[in-house]
């Protein structure tokens, strides 16, 4: 075995923690890969790994050899496809990342046909409440709403995306329709609680002026798609994703309300690490996303430019 067969190898250990899996996916059985670790750290003459019943746990020797062998490992894939003939078919793996209720709806049949088409590339998509962190090896892509927050990070605008105040007929008729931002202290406001945020603040801007309201309600949620049914049934106000209400709006189902207000946007990204050598399925596959969205959501709104 090569430097780098030790090195993918030990990065695949450590990431899964898992010998059994480790042998699953490899193809081998338990032993063989048990074999292969204590050759690797007998070559060493270090112990890597310390095993118990239960976990794997990195020493601080294994910490220091999967922390030097990630960039190595990346930067040789890298350059295996910036050399590679392009027009040959796209292989490897495809690592990604999307919240619950936009990779459900629209992402999840966008890889399907993709899959279609590049059968020989290894795709996984990963549906979590929030982004995960794109400094994590186990992710190449994350569909994220709103800019990258790292400059280590490239994001591309794929749809535009502003937040929509609204509700729903039944609930106008009966609350009223708010008229100033300052009004939303008087109205049931199904508020989102995730990320942390300050979740009960509602911020607009108006020529260039921002203006912040502490909205309040009876009714709360941690996934979006349970605070739109909520809204749909006339529970209150929602402040809401373009591309999640979009069909509610044109409807009819759900009013769009102070529309001389901006609330901050969302604009949909597809974001990866920065890298010398961007491999030619992630690129693919963005420009493929950008164009499938576009098909799906043909009325999406201009993405905001900076």
């Amino acid at each position: 075995m090569s430097v780098t067969d030790d090195l993918s190898f030990f990065q695949r250990v450590a990431t899964r923690g898992s010998l059994t899996a480790v042998a699953r996916e490899l193809g081998l059985s338990l032993p063989a890969v048990s074999k292969r670790l204590t050759q690797l750290e007998q070559r060493l003459g270090v112990q890597l790994i310390q095993r118990t019943t239960r976990r794997l746990d990195l020493t601080p020797e294994g910490e220091l050899y999967l922390e030097g062998a990630r960039p190595i490992l990346q930067q040789i894939e890298e350059l295996e496809s910036a050399v590679s003939n392009q027009r040959q078919s796209l292989r490897g793996q495809l690592r990604i990342n999307a919240t619950f209720g936009f990779g459900r709806r629209h992402l999840a049949p966008v890889l399907s046909r993709f899959a279609q088409l590049h059968p020989q590339i290894e795709l996984s998509l990963e549906l979590t409440s929030q982004p995960l962190s794109l400094l994590d090896p186990g992710v190449d892509i994350c569909i994220r709403m709103g800019e990258p927050p790292d400059s280590r990070l490239v994001g591309q605008r794929l749809l535009g995306n502003p937040r929509i105040l609204c509700a729903a007929p039944a609930y106008l008729e009966r609350a009223g329709t708010p008229k100033t931002i300052s009004d939303l202290s008087t109205h049931n406001c199904i508020v989102l609680r995730q990320d942390g945020s300050d979740y009960a603040i509602w911020r607009f801007r108006q020529n260039g002026q921002e203006q912040a309201q502490k909205v309040s309600g009876t009714l709360s949620s941690n996934d979006g798609e349970v605070a739109v049914h909520l809204a749909l049934e006339g529970h209150g106000l929602i402040l809401r994703s373009w591309w999640d209400v979009r069909e509610h709006l044109a409807n009819g189902r759900l009013i769009p309300l102070l529309q001389d207000y901006e609330a901050p946007r969302a604009d949909i990204y597809a974001v990866y690490p920065h890298r010398r050598h961007v491999p030619q399925r992630i690129k693919v596959f963005i420009q493929f996303l950008a164009h499938a969205l576009t098909i799906r959501l043909p009325d999406a709104p201009e993405p905001e430019r900076t």
